[in-house]
């Protein structure tokens, strides 16, 4: 399998040498060059295949002959070693929890699969690879995570100084040994920025890649939980609506791309918090990025979504086709808020910020007789503040969070891109 800059001014590269560059030389996003349906048996009959096999079927037409097959099913079996669960709600609809994993993010699934690809890749291989990432929340502890000793490869990750939780700085700037946290003074969309402008500076030494959604090795696997969610209710509720809490639009853009595989979604809801860039494009038909605004829901606190040019591409960059199949919804903090008291009150469920913004999503939208299916992306222990303070009730805090709770924070405050490449060039 091929890979493509969605720039079309780079050359056409290998699984292996796209997951290693990252971005391409033009700053264009990988693709693949095409793109095979499944087989109808396979979905017909998804129930009598396990997590592993539906996964590596998935996948494997993207990884190719780049690693051998009895290898990239250890590599998925290691994975998604863990539960993806669809809790019943209301009568039509339930949600996908995807917090089951070590840092109890969504997240946990493309940044082990990544790290272990990079891992096999680099394995014979005498020079450091540096992994750059930008967080707004989950990516970094979920990265820091994967890639924790693994050898050859050094963590960078970049954060918005003061707008992540409590949690979610403590899951990565606690780790040490090969993970380095940079604190930075600005929003998500300045450390985006910084990542991408590293990547084109000719004057930087390391060997770069990203573990942001932009590296494939990131987006493709977040298929696989779409998977295993209409495996669960295929026999039940053939119709499925899928809204996904979206930020940066990684995660729904694999979704499209496991429906692109054949599995039958009937249609996808990208919900969003304020940061609206693509319901007012929806609206509009014109694209606007804007700066990112700040909300108690801030992994999705982007307002240029690196991954929605993918979403473009798979739908032939036709906004009529797009439209017909993808809807998107802005809430405000306070509707977030409302919905997390009326899934407690209703259902007696805790919803965090996210997951709430996505159940806004399914209400909005007209599901007739379709079943909802709205993605809860963290752990809400994650949001204990907003959680608790919204809901005016505890949450037990599990253990693997108890564990970093009392770590010391290492991090190293930047403000500018100079500070960014001064490090990576020491």
């Amino acid at each position: 399998m091929n890979y493509f800059s969605l720039h079309k001014t780079s050359p056409k590269v290998s699984f292996r040498e796209a997951v290693i560059n990252g971005l391409a030389p033009d700053k264009g996003l990988y693709f693949p060059e095409e793109i095979k349906p499944l087989d109808q048996h396979f979905f017909d009959n998804i129930d009598t295949f396990s997590n592993e096999e539906i996964a590596f079927k998935a996948i494997e037409q993207f990884v190719g002959d780049e690693i051998p097959k009895d290898i990239l099913k250890q590599l998925i079996a290691e994975t998604i070693n863990f539960d993806f669960p669809v809790i019943p709600i209301e009568n039509n609809i339930g949600t996908l929890e995807l917090f089951h994993g070590p840092t109890m993010a969504f997240k946990d699934v493309g940044a082990r699969f990544m790290a272990r690809c990079l891992g096999y890749f680099n394995k014979n291989n005498n020079q450091e690879v540096t992994v750059l990432v930008a967080t707004s929340g989950d990516t970094g502890g979920a990265v820091a995570n994967g890639f924790l000793d693994v050898p050859g490869v050094k963590v960078v990750i970049l954060y918005p100084s003061k707008k992540v939780s409590d949690i979610q700085e403590k899951q990565l700037t606690t780790l040490g040994k090969n993970i380095t946290a940079l604190e930075v003074n600005g929003t998500f969309d300045d450390c985006q920025d910084m990542v991408k402008t590293a990547f084109l500076d000719a004057d930087i030494q390391r060997k770069l890649t990203s573990a942001n959604s932009i590296n494939i090795a990131r987006w493709l696997p977040q298929m696989f939980y779409f998977f295993f969610a209409y495996k669960q209710v295929y026999k039940t509720n053939k119709d499925s609506v899928f809204s996904v809490p979206s930020g940066n639009f990684g995660n729904i853009c694999a979704g499209i791309m496991a429906q692109k595989l054949g599995l039958p979604i009937k249609h996808f809801i990208a919900s969003t918090n304020s940061n609206k860039t693509v319901p007012n494009y929806l609206e509009s038909g014109e694209y606007k990025p804007q700066p990112s605004v700040a909300t108690i829901s801030n992994a999705m606190d982007v307002g240029n979504p690196s991954n929605f040019i993918r979403i473009q591409e798979l739908f032939n960059n036709n906004l009529e086709e797009l439209k017909n199949a993808f809807s998107s919804y802005s809430f405000s903090d306070e509707q977030t808020k409302e919905a997390m008291k009326a899934l407690y009150s209703n259902s007696n469920y805790i919803a965090d910020p996210h997951g709430a913004v996505g159940y806004l999503g399914l209400k909005e939208f007209n599901l007739n007789n379709s079943y909802g299916i709205f993605l809860e992306t963290a752990h809400p222990v994650k949001f204990l503040d907003v959680v608790e303070e919204t809901l005016q009730t505890s949450l037990t805090i599990p253990e693997q969070i108890q564990e970093i709770m009392h770590k010391e924070k290492k991090s190293i405050l930047i403000s500018s891109y100079q500070e960014l490449k001064d490090f990576l060039n020491k």
